[in-house]
This record gives C-alpha cells, structure tokens and sequence, in this order.
C-alpha cells in the first residue's frame, strides 16, 4: 500500500526537493499578495479574507490552484513530493476554512461552532496524511464493502461518508450566501430591524431546503421518496407537534406584523423587560435587572401583552410619600418635583408633578409622577435617586415624614390584688 508514497521518496534528491521547495515558496507568496492586494479594504469578518488577510478562504484556495498548476507543470521533468504534498494540505486548509468562517458569520455566539470546527479539522488532517502516504484509496476501498440495510436498500458506508460531505458543503455554500444577503442587502435595504429578521429567517430556510436537497440529490436519494416522509410530517404536526408549528408560525406572524418589535419594552404574566430578540420559536425579554425570560411566541399571540413601547417612548414611573398634616403643601410638592428634575433622565416634558391623593391616618399621602425615556437602563436605579433626593429634601425643610400610629383600646382590666398593683406600676 505503501509503494507508491515508497517509490516517490526514493526517487527524489536534494535538487528536486530545492526546485519543489522554491516553487512552492513563490506560489504561496503569489498567493498571500494576491490576497493583500485584493483584501486590503475589506471588513475584518469577510469570510473570503479573514481578519489578516491569509486566516480567510481566499488564501488556501489561490495557494491550491497555483501549488496544483506548479505540480502539473513540475512532473514533466522531474518526481515530485512536496508540491504533490502541498496540494492535499491546501486542500484540507480550504475545507477547514470554509466551515469555519462561514459558521462563525452566520452563528458568532453558538458554542457548538468550535466543536464542529475541531471535527472538521481532525477529518480533513486525518484524510489529508492518508492521501499522502497512499492509503486514503484502500481506506475508501474497505468502506465501500461495509453496508448498512435501510429496509431493502443497503448503503456503504464510504457512501454515507460522501453523502455528509456533499450535504455538509452545500449547506455551507447556502448559509454563506444567505449571510451575504444580509450583510450586503437586506441591512440597506431594510432598515426595521423585525422585518430584516424575517427575511432573514426565511431566506435561510429557504436556502437551506434548497441545498438539502440538491445534497440528497447529490448522493442518490430519490426524493419522489420524500412525499411519504412529508405525509408522515404532516400526521405529526397535527397531532404531536401542533405546540412547536404553532410557536413557528406565531414567530413569523409576530414579525410580519410587527406588533411587538425588537427594544420595546413589554409585560408579560406579570414580568417585564426589553424584547432582545425574536427567535421563530421564542421570544427573549431581559428585564432591567439582568433576569431573562425565554417566552414561547404562542404565548404573545395568543395572550395579553402589555406593549409599553407601542404608542409612546415615553414610560411613568411613581413614588409615594407620606408627610404629616401640619405640613405645607406648595412646599411639599415644590421638594418632591425639584428632587425628580435634578436627574438627568428624567424628562421635562411632560415635567414631574405631584399630586395629593389621599388623606392617610398618619398624615397626607402624595404620589409623584415623572417619565423617562430609557427604561432599559433600570427603573429601581432612578426612582431609588429620586427617594434619596426627596427624604433629603423633607428633611433640610423640617417637614415631618409621620411614623404609624395605633390606637389601644382596653375594655377593662383584671380585678385580682396581684394583676391591680402590675397595672398600677
């Protein structure tokens, strides 16, 4: 198995390797100036350039096709080794680079992305030093003889290998194109941020179908077969999966409609926050204190959602205090606006105002309104300023902040000698 990689290595010398070594070196310096010409104004996350220009998908691609030109034009006059070795680790490097950046465009903050980047790597080196030694064909040759029966179809392995591999580019090639669309288009072209993440979503989808089955395709799958797997999909749906179709649908809904949006800040059951993102099965809400709920978008259809955003920007905030009767009222009132003016997010129009809302046992109640603009900053943060403010305020004009009072009753109390003189001390 090993002649051919034996025979190679014996026929070459200190010259061939010195003209291999220096053919190689130029074509890897054509290639890395070709990329720093070309990528000199590209964006740092450009998956054909990368952040440096040679770490993208350009750089192994040009350095191929050069190093396999050179190869072809080598051998005529001499064995070669290294060029021939060159090619299968450009080769390798490309593949590597193209799941990688591509993976890392279209999803940038899952963490299964470099998992699937080690795998792929390990199988693309692994395959890469079998070709050179010459046992990548007998290993095709060995797997080719294993089956599996898939009902009265049996498939070698070497063909489920080839299969991943072929779905697994034409996934890539459709996500890339995909990500493309929505970098260079849809980020213009569509300036409400719901809108873009609905087409986005379905151009995706729509791409990624596409490529499924030109991968099926690709391998030998006959896709008339697919239909009873659609009927199959569909008795599912309707019976099993109606709760997961329903969150589906209800994304997309929530999207086109544009009901709810992408920072507006909502409540629902009871808990409030910013909307960060609408996936197409769930909604994100982050609330000001850092706590994030995952909401099925079933829920926002079919339930009532408080859109605090909808209409108006604005968002009211209040606080009550308490202050005794002999009090000044201007005064009061004059403290608790002055102490929500002085914070700079608060807005002054509508101004802060205060207003005497009821007549307490323990003194006169007051309940203060103001309105801020950013509810995403925190709401506790503004009004826990404000109450500082105010107490502070109450306090530097001696106006009376009144403790409860109670009033006891006593009925009567014991007639023994003993219990008479305790009540007497």
């Amino acid at each position: 198995m090993l002649s051919d990689f034996q025979r190679r290595l014996a026929l070459i010398d200190f010259r061939t390797v010195t003209v291999e070594l220096l053919v190689l070196a130029l074509c890897v310096a054509l290639a890395w100036g070709l990329c720093r010409w070309f990528g000199r104004d590209q964006a740092k996350d450009s998956i054909w350039f990368g952040e440096r220009t040679y770490d993208g998908l350009l750089f192994p691609l040009l350095a191929l096709l050069l190093t396999d030109l050179a190869r072809r034009g080598v051998i005529t006059f001499q064995p070669v080794l290294v060029l021939r070795i060159a090619v299968s680790v450009f080769l390798s490097l490309a593949a590597i680079r193209l799941f990688a950046r591509v993976l890392r465009a279209v999803y940038p903050a899952s963490s299964l992305v470099r998992l699937v980047e080690r795998t792929i790597s390990w199988v693309a080196w692994i395959a890469a030093i079998l070709w050179i030694v010459g046992l990548l064909p007998p290993v095709l040759a060995e797997l080719d003889q294993i089956t599996l029966a898939f009902g009265k179809t049996r498939v070698s392995v070497r063909t489920v290998f080839e299969g991943i591999l072929s779905a697994g580019v034409v996934l890539m090639i459709a996500l890339w194109i995909a990500a493309t669309i929505e970098k260079r288009i849809l980020r213009e072209a569509v300036t409400d941020l719901s809108m873009r993440k609905v087409a986005s979503n379905a151009i995706r989808a729509v791409l990624l179908l596409i490529g499924l089955l030109f991968a099926l395709s690709a391998v030998g799958v006959d896709l008339t077969a697919l239909s009873v797997l659609g009927g199959a999909l569909g008795v599912g749906l309707g019976l099993g999966l109606q709760k997961l179709a329903a969150n589906y649908v209800s994304g997309f809904v929530i999207l086109l409609e544009r009901s709810i949006r992408i920072g507006d800040n909502v409540k629902v059951d009871g808990f409030e926050g910013r909307i960060t993102d609408i996936k197409t099965r769930y909604t994100l809400v982050r609330a000001g204190n850092g706590r994030e709920s995952i909401v099925p978008n079933e829920s926002l259809i079919t339930s009532r959602v408080e859109n605090l955003s909808l209409a108006d920007r604005k968002f009211n905030i209040q606080t009550h205090i308490v202050v005794g009767y002999e009090s000044n009222m201007s005064e009061v009132q004059g403290i608790l606006t002055g102490a929500a003016a002085a914070q700079a997010r608060v807005m002054t129009d509508p101004a802060p105002v205060a207003y005497l809302v009821n007549f307490a046992p323990d003194g006169i109640e007051f309940n203060l309104h103001f309105w801020i603009a950013d509810p995403d900053k925190g709401k506790d943060n503004v009004r826990s300023d404000i109450n500082v403010a105010i107490l502070e305020g109450l306090r530097a004009a001696q106006i009376d902040i009144p403790y409860p009072q109670r009033v006891v009753r006593v009925e009567s109390l014991p007639t023994n000698g003993s219990s008479a003189q305790d009540t007497r001390l």
